[in-house]
C-alpha cells in the first residue's frame, strides 16, 4: 500500500485529479466540458465519493456520459483515480473540495445527475448541518442541477435515511420521489447497476438492508 505522501505525488501528476495545487482547480467552473472532457456528454456527480466506486463503474458502463468523484480527502481520490489512469477512462475525473463549495466549481444546471453512496450519517444532534442531505446542502444540489436531474441516495444507516425521507417529504420543491428500506428485494436494484462501494460491502456482509431513494426537484 503507498504512504500518503507517494499517493499525493501521484494525484498530483495525474490529470483526472483537479486539486489545489493545479492552475485549473480556480476555473474549471463552466469549463468542464471545454478542459476537462473534450466533449459535451452530460455529467454525473459522486458526492463523497470516497474511493470513488461509482464514479468508476459508471464510466465503464455508460461511455457516452462523464462522471466525477468529489470529495476533500485525496488520499480516498487516489484508489479511484489510479483505476481510471489504468483503464484509460476519459469520462471519469475527480475533485479535491468540501461539498459546501460546490457552487465554487460548477455553474447553475451543469449537472445531469448526482449520486450520494454511502455518506457519513453524522449521527449526532449538533451534527445535523453537516449531513450531506441537510437543507444547506440540497440547496446547493438544486441550483447546479439541469432541469429534471435525479439525485439518489444510497445507505445502510436508517437514521439518515428517515430524515432525509422526512425532509424531503416537507419540501414542496421536490417531485417524483420513489424510496426503499430494502433495495436487493425491490425494483430498483437494476438501476443501481450492481455497483457496491466498499461501505456498502462491509454493511451488506454484516446483515444490514441497503436503502435507497430518488428524487427530482420541481
Amino acid at each position: 500500500m503507498r504512504d500518503k505522501t507517494s499517493r499525493f505525488a501521484d494525484i498530483e501528476a495525474w490529470p483526472n485529479v483537479i486539486e489545489p495545487s493545479k492552475p485549473i482547480y480556480e476555473h474549471v467552473k463552466g469549463q468542464w466540458h471545454q478542459e476537462i472532457f473534450k466533449n459535451d456528454n452530460p455529467i454525473t456527480l459522486e458526492l463523497a465519493c470516497g474511493r470513488g466506486e461509482y464514479t468508476v463503474g459508471l464510466s465503464r458502463l455508460f461511455p457516452n456520459q462523464n462522471h466525477i468523484g468529489i470529495d476533500i480527502k485525496g488520499d480516498r481520490i487516489w484508489k479511484g483515480s489510479g483505476i481510471a489512469m489504468e483503464e484509460g477512462l476519459s469520462n471519469a475525473a475527480f475533485l479535491r473540495a468540501h461539498l459546501l463549495e460546490l457552487n465554487n466549481f460548477f455553474e447553475k444546471g451543469e449537472v445531469a445527475d448526482i449520486w450520494i453512496t454511502f455518506p457519513d450519517p453524522r449521527p449526532r444532534d449538533r451534527d445535523i448541518k453537516r449531513r450531506v442531505t441537510h437543507e444547506r446542502f440540497l440547496e446547493i444540489y438544486k441550483n447546479i442541477v439541469a432541469k429534471d436531474a435525479t439525485i439518489r441516495l444510497k445507505t445502510d444507516n436508517t437514521g439518515l435515511f428517515e430524515y432525509t425521507l422526512e425532509l424531503l417529504q416537507s419540501r414542496e420543491d421536490v417531485k417524483d420521489l420513489i424510496f426503499t428500506f430494502d433495495l436487493y428485494h425491490s425494483e430498483y436494484r437494476e438501476e443501481c447497476h450492481e455497483i457496491r462501494t466498499r461501505y456498502e460491502q462491509k454493511f451488506s456482509s454484516e446483515g444490514h438492508d441497503i436503502k435507497y431513494l430518488k428524487f427530482r426537484f420541481k
